[in-house]
């Protein structure tokens, strides 16, 4: 069993989501979103990821944290504001010893939705349908359990295809 904390970074809205994953199942366990005052400068705001990534983790206790990369913006500020959020969330989880993991937006997207063009409505709609939730989380929170929910299935495929591998190996040495 793995509790999975996955994070939507932004500057303004951090979203955050948290689920169970044994075998391929997965169950909701807490999502949200940490809202920055954007009166604040930016050292206030990344202080402010950090203590609520921390607040999570330790009311939580996830066991791995994954976390969306960077896309390049065609505002390079924006992007370079966004990497500062990522940055303070993955501290955050290193300074409570979690591995981190990362994925792209696509992959994200792939691996709940079934393509990696999907819209926001979708991955919110795919994310409420396979956590089995009453309504639609808010999109950050969603976007924040796809990602969680990303690492789980990326994981399970290795796991399969490390199975396969060594029964291959196995059939071809007797």
């Amino acid at each position: 069993m793995n509790i999975i904390l996955g994070i939507d970074p932004g500057s303004r809205i951090t979203g955050y989501g948290v689920v169970r994953q044994v075998g391929n199942q997965f169950s909701y366990v807490a999502s949200g979103c940490i809202r920055l005052k954007t009166t604040d400068l930016l050292p206030e705001r990344l202080l402010d990821i950090f203590n609520g990534v921390s607040e999570i983790i330790q009311q939580t206790q996830p066991t791995i944290f994954a976390i969306e990369q960077v896309f390049m913006a065609r505002n390079p500020d924006s992007a370079l504001k966004l990497g500062q959020a990522r940055g303070a969330a993955i501290v955050a989880a290193k300074n409570a010893g979690l591995e981190v993991y990362e994925y792209s937006a696509r992959q994200v997207k792939q691996a709940v939705v079934g393509t990696g063009a999907a819209d926001k409505a979708q991955v919110q709609h795919m994310v409420r349908t396979l956590l089995k939730l009453a309504a639609n989380p808010q999109a950050d929170a969603a976007d924040a359990l796809a990602v969680a929910m990303c690492h789980g299935h990326t994981q399970q495929s290795l796991i399969s295809l490390a199975g396969q591998a060594r029964k291959t190996v196995r059939g071809r040495l007797q």
